[in-house]
């Protein structure tokens, strides 16, 4: 008896329909063809042993797979589950009448418990545009898959639970959650709040602004100064996800095997925060078989790379696209992947090899160009795509041992999401254009012309600070961030002034 069941392939972040043709019939061999992997082909033994420690026989009889599309790889344990049922159904063991109606994906254990899977969400997506009346997952993944409305979604335990069902034994109860209400109920819970922070009134004023207008930054100071303490606190600032934003990056995390178990749509930015020895591969993607990488993992949120000079070069570079473009496209021999990777980068290093040039207390022992070379590890292509770099000096005592809270990150947030909306509104008829930061230089004509007081100190900071050019269009990006802040229409001097500030670790004039 030939049947067909229906599963699921992975291909970038979203999922394409694989139908799993199963042949019964008279001999003793057992074949699978459609480019399966080692993983799905091992799964003939996981399936043999779940059916005999549920009473069900694996057939004796000679059973030919067909994973279509052929030319498609199949990877991983998930298909366990929807073979199994196609075997039981070709073998005449359970009826195949409702099999076509539902997409099917599990692991199984050898007791024939169903483990979790990756991709449950884009799988679930696939499901209702492909017209299924239903999807069967684990039990862990059924919440992350029932985000999607308009679906049947059933988590099941066992595989006998499946067998019932499509015997007409057992009634399977779909999940439904109020995906908008659990949504918005947990946006505005976070761990870490900027009112812990003592001191540093001008480094979370240099967060607000990139906050505001979606700008990398960069922190150089010595250790201890509470670099790695702001930066986790940032995305407590940033504006909340919107639900095509959650469900994006959500996506990404499901692929990925990211997932909380029994997780839903992601409610905050996600934030990732890689170890220097991090590989290329890691940090943009790909792989043999493969994956998001870090970048694509913090897509709508934030990429912290703490002691910048320590990463590879080559891992550095390969940053200077995605950080323009937004996206990740992975060409290899046999595949082609696109992943998204729209991301505040946050960085912070020390000044030095010892770390304490320009400390106001501590002598710096480095030796003479030291400070230079120490630098220099940052390309400056990729240290142009940073907007704000700001220093960051070691808080006195008598601010640490001050009782009394700092601005808590609600408020500053508030301010954020202002800044955010006047931006939306000003970018509405502008494909592609978000926020401030990704303003070419034909927007920044448009909407960052300094008066003429802003026009002449910008011209006297660039000849007596020694600023780059390239410094020019950083510091209108930044200071219309400012403006916005401030509810200014007009760009002023006072603006540019404190966008100017924010450039003080150019590389002209840090190092001597």
């Amino acid at each position: 008896m030939l049947v067909k069941v229906f599963g699921a392939a992975m291909q970038g972040i979203d999922a394409l329909t694989v139908t799993i043709e199963v042949n019964c019939s008279q001999g003793i061999h057992f074949y699978m063809v459609g480019l399966a992997d080692t993983a799905v082909k091992e799964s003939h033994e996981r399936i043999r042993s779940a059916l005999q420690h549920n009473g069900y026989k694996f057939p004796h009889r000679q059973l030919i797979i067909n994973l279509a599309p052929a030319d498609l790889r199949k990877e991983g344990s998930a298909y366990d589950l929807p073979l199994a049922i196609g075997i039981l159904a070709a073998a005449e063991e359970i009826s195949a009448e409702k099999l076509g109606r539902y997409m099917i994906m599990g692991e199984l254990s050898l007791d024939g418990s169903i483990l979790p899977i990756r991709g449950a969400l884009p799988i679930a997506i696939l499901a209702r545009a492909q017209g299924f009346d239903g999807l069967i997952v684990p039990r862990a993944n059924v919440r992350e898959a029932a985000v999607v409305d308009r679906l049947h979604v059933y988590g099941v335990d066992n595989i006998k639970e499946v067998v019932d069902f499509f015997n007409g034994d057992r009634e399977l109860t779909p999940t439904v959650i109020d995906t908008r209400a659990e949504f918005f109920a947990a946006q505005n819970n976070f761990d870490l709040d900027f009112a812990d922070v003592k001191g540093q009134e001008n480094v979370k004023r240099a967060f607000e602004v990139a906050a505001a207008g979606g700008h990398n930054l960069i922190m150089i100071g010595p250790p201890g100064a509470g670099k790695s303490m702001m930066a986790k606190r940032i995305a407590s600032i940033l504006p909340p996800l919107t639900l095509h934003e959650a469900l994006e990056t959500t996506k990404i995390h499901s692929v990925a095997g990211k997932m909380e178990r029994n997780g839903t749509l992601l409610t905050q930015r996600p934030f990732r925060a890689p170890h220097h020895t991090i590989s290329s591969v890691a940090l943009v993607g790909g792989g043999t078989f493969p994956q998001p990488g870090e970048i694509s993992l913090a897509h709508n949120g934030v990429l912290f790379l703490d002691e910048l000079p320590e990463f590879s070069r080559q891992v550095l570079e390969v940053m200077r696209q995605p950080l323009e473009d937004r996206k990740i496209t992975v060409a290899r021999a046999k595949y082609t992947i696109e992943y998204p990777a729209s991301v505040m980068l946050v960085a912070s290093m020390n000044p030095c090899p010892c770390g304490y040039y320009n400390h106001p207390e501590k002598k710096c022992i480095c030796q003479p160009g030291a400070v230079q070379r120490y630098l220099n590890r940052i390309s400056g292509p990729l240290l142009d795509r940073i907007d704000i770099q700001v220093e960051i000096v070691p808080v006195p005592f008598e601010k640490l041992s001050d009782s009394r809270q700092g601005e808590p990150s609600a408020a500053i947030r508030e301010r954020v999401v202002r800044a955010r909306e006047i931006q939306s509104e000003r970018f509405k008829d502008i494909p592609g254009i978000y926020c401030n930061a990704q303003m070419n230089s034909r927007l920044l004509n448009t909407f960052a012309r300094p008066d003429e007081a802003g026009l002449a100190l910008l011209r006297t900071a660039m000849t007596r600070l020694n600023l780059s050019a390239r410094a020019y269009d950083r510091i209108l990006k930044v200071a219309r961030t400012i403006a916005d802040l401030a509810g200014s229409d007009n760009l002023l001097a006072e603006h540019i002034a404190e966008a100017i500030n924010y450039r003080n670790l150019d590389r002209e004039n840090w190092a001597g």
